[in-house]
């Protein structure tokens, strides 16, 4: 048996030992518009490479990405379906030697883990009329002693990023056959029967589209991203039935079970799964809180989600707490930033708890006003002969969810036990808008909160260091919690313990106007991070960052580690002027400025 710790060393040391080097994950939110709130793969934070740039640790890296992905919510629950995960992942940067990946991956999964070659099966792309078929992978795994190789089509056997746009190309992918019957003479691992269970996946982005739309053409420099998760791997090679039955996972499992009065498999996963997803979320190094939009919209509805089923297992939501505790322990080693914030992670689920129990009890009075509604129209209906069908519209349903935090499913259950329907479709079709709000306001986060590359838009982003450097000014222990910037305004969220002071604010629009005048330039070197902290570069989010950094100084005011871009020097940046001090979350402020 594997342990996932163990699993996680094995990676390191066997990839380091092939001249990969070990770098940082990156934070769970994007930084870079690629059109999704969180990171959902490994590579997410590296398409700037990806596409070309140089990345500061060379051409080979290794790393281990905390990932979460929504799209199959509906999934979570089964044996295998969790919103957050871990990524196991490596990438060759400018070249695509494919014969090279595969060998890798067959003595990784043969050697180190101990999985017998006879029980594994391969899938690779078929081709189609953008993109021949992948002979070349085929017959690597065949001189590896590799003889199930199927050939399957685009859908099963092509990677692009979420959207369309960006570096693609065809894949290949690696299962566990299971030792039972095939489904049909068509058998393959493009089937849901069970037989077929995927554990790895190497891609060889050789493409990219420009374009949603546009066909996809040939990148100058290809790369490889081979990627394996760490939970659906830990239960392949260990031979379990489900990924809750890794330690993590099970010890957290049993204790939802214990504490529940009523046992409902499915329902106990998802608790355990989605407070899992909460305690990454609002333990991430840039702070996202539940709220109406946006990441913190995902946010709130996992923990709503999970106080819905709680109630359906009559389980007490302060187990929730317990589960970040026991999620905190298990994965500290890995993500610092779970310890610093323990106790906030815990402190602004139990706030978000508590909302949701008094938006339940106002949703309830909402459901009664809507069947009143009802009522009222079939009776005024009946007396003109006319017909009315028990069906809470879309509209309401989706007013219920949005506003008052019921589940569809639970609008659906209530509706039910009195006699009523509810429009799916309508509901569905005022879902899908919200979700085009969300992603709108969630664009906006380029490279260091950057909305675009514009020149103003730069401009913003040297004038959030300065604000950072007369923040520390106030109190040397301010660090960077985010920002937001686009070519209208910035907006910079810092921790403060309280609201600032008419006087603080003025020092703030002082201290960085007269830094403006002076019209000092802006240098930027590229450093060993070690070296950059000990020289007093501050660097809010290290846990992000590679061994190689850029440090951009503004004479003896500001050394900041940051990915850029800035202006060449001060006095272009025009006035700086404070627009609004605001409470962000807790124990974080937020302020917001114009250059003019």
């Amino acid at each position: 048996m594997i342990k996932d710790k163990e699993l996680k060393q094995k990676w390191f040391d066997y990839f380091q030992k092939h001249g990969f080097r070990k770098i940082n994950g990156y934070s769970i939110i994007p930084e870079s518009d690629t059109g999704v709130l969180f990171t959902t793969a490994g590579m997410h934070p590296l398409v700037p490479y990806l596409l070309g740039k140089k990345h500061p640790a060379g051409n080979k890296i290794v790393n281990i990405q905390n990932c979460l992905r929504t799209t199959d919510i509906d999934e979570v629950g089964d044996n295998r379906h969790l919103t957050c995960f871990e990524m196991l992942g490596c990438w060759t940067l400018g070249e695509c030697d494919k014969k090279n990946m595969i060998k890798l991956s067959y003595d990784f999964f043969t050697k180190e883990l101990g999985i017998n070659e006879k029980n594994v099966a391969v899938s690779v792309f078929a081709g189609d009329e953008n993109s021949p078929r992948d002979d070349v992978s085929a017959n690597a795994w065949k001189e590896n002693g590799i003889d199930k190789v199927f050939f399957l089509p685009k859908e099963n056997n092509w990677w692009s990023i979420s959207g369309g746009e960006g570096p693609c190309g065809p894949d290949t992918e690696m299962f566990l056959v299971k030792d039972q019957k095939p489904c049909s003479n068509d058998c393959s691992p493009a089937c849901d029967c069970g037989r077929y269970v995927e554990f790895w996946n190497d891609v060889f982005m050789e493409y990219q589209v420009k374009k949603i739309g546009e066909k996809p053409v040939k990148l100058d420099k290809p790369n490889i991203d081979t990627g394996m998760g760490l939970e659906r791997t830990l239960m392949v090679i260990n031979g379990y039935e489900s990924v809750y039955e890794i330690d993590g996972l099970k010890r957290a499992l049993n204790l939802v079970k214990s504490k529940s009065k009523n046992q409902d498999e499915r329902a106990s996963r998802i608790i355990v799964d989605h407070i899992r997803a909460t305690t990454f979320v609002l333990g991430d190094e840039k702070g996202v809180t539940p709220s109406n939009i946006g990441a913190g919209y995902i946010l709130r509805r996992l923990i709503r989600r999970s106080v819905n089923f709680a109630r359906k297992l009559q389980l007490d939501e302060t187990v929730f707490t317990q589960l970040v505790d026991m999620f905190v322990d298990e994965h500290k080693e890995y993500y610092p930033h779970l310890e610093i914030k323990r106790e906030f992670i815990k402190d602004e689920l139990t706030k978000e708890i508590q909302k949701f129990s008094k938006a339940l009890e106002g949703g309830y009075r909402e459901f009664e006003k809507v069947i009143s509604g009802i009522e009222r129209h079939k009776e005024f209906a009946q007396k003109n002969g006319e017909n009315v069908e028990n069906i809470i519209s879309g509209k309401s349903a989706f007013r219920l969810y949005d506003t008052f935090g019921f589940p569809l499913e639970l609008t659906k259950e209530i509706a039910s036990e009195r006699g009523y329907k509810v429009d799916e479709a309508g509901f569905d079709e005022m879902f899908k808008r919200h979700q085009e709000l969300s992603r709108t306001a969630s664009a906006g986060t380029f490279k260091g909160g950057l909305a675009d590359d514009s020149e103003k838009t730069i401009k913003y982003h040297t004038a959030c260091h300065l604000l950072l450097a007369g923040l520390r000014k106030l109190d040397a222990k301010v660090e960077q919690k985010g920002s937001n910037l686009t070519a209208e305004r910035l907006r910079f969220d810092f921790n403060f313990p309280r609201k600032l002071e008419k006087n603080e604010l003025e020092f703030l629009e002082n201290f960085v106007n007269d830094v403006i005048i002076q019209d000092i330039p802006v240098k930027c070197e590229e450093k060993d991070l070690k070296k950059a902290l000990e020289e007093g570069a501050v660097g809010s989010f290290q846990n992000k960052y590679g061994e190689i950094v850029k440090v951009y100084t503004i004479g003896d005011i500001s050394k900041e580690i940051c990915g850029g871009p800035h202006v060449e020097s001060t006095g272009c940046l025009g006035k700086f002027k404070i627009i609004k001090e605001e409470s962000s979350s807790a124990g974080v402020r937020r302020i917001k400025a114009v250059l003019e």
